[in-house]
């Protein structure tokens, strides 16, 4: 899912064509270091964001450039973006313009679970309700699974241009451990349970 969630996100939604500027917000997840491969794989030129614990994964997924959240705030750079993938769910629709050139896109591909009783809807419900208006576009989507894409993801693995990042294994009599590790938000790449 989270391969066909960055595919689709960056080629379906994003429309995202080779030569274009990308900026992954949450880079280091799951699906955030697909979205990097892809996109680089796809031609863009990807900016990722992260914290210090990711920067050389993200440069080793292909990131052109990547922007370390906890020392400088990615809203501020000089570089504008045609496509921005919103993973992490960290920043306003006002502040992602920033960073984003005047037709530009961002995809809500997630948010932080902050909110009890809403979940990410209010940060989704927010950012879309900002864009109302402006030339600068958000969109959101659910991923669906698909035959072609899975057999395109799995051609883009078999010729080396995407990997699966694997941060931790666990036994399947370890699986609450799991799910609580996985939902600190902080994994780096996929939790793998062993079945």
């Amino acid at each position: 899912m989270a391969g066909l969630t960055a595919l689709q996100a960056l080629r379906d939604h994003g429309a995202v064509e080779s030569g274009q500027k990308v900026l992954v917000n949450g880079a280091s997840g799951g699906v955030g270091t697909y979205t990097v491969q892809i996109a680089n794989a796809l031609g863009a030129d990807v900016t990722a964001v992260c914290s210090t614990r990711n920067v050389d994964q993200a440069r080793s997924l292909g990131a052109n450039r990547v922007v370390d959240y906890t020392r400088e705030d990615f809203t501020r750079l000089d570089v504008r973006h045609d496509l921005v993938i919103d993973i992490a769910g960290s920043r306003s629709f006002t502040k992602l313009r920033r960073v984003m050139k005047p037709e530009g896109t961002v995809i809500v591909v997630g948010a932080r679970m902050r909110y009890a009783v809403f979940g990410p809807l209010k940060h989704l419900a927010g950012t879309m309700v900002q864009s109302i208006g402006r030339s600068q576009k958000a969109k959101f989507f659910v991923a669906q699974i698909d035959t072609a894409d899975l057999a395109f993801l799995g051609e883009l693995m078999e010729t080396g241009k995407i990997r699966s990042v694997i941060d931790r294994r666990y036994g399947l009599t370890e699986a609450v451990e799991a799910l609580r590790y996985l939902g600190e938000g902080h994994a780096k790449g996929k939790v793998v349970i062993d079945v």
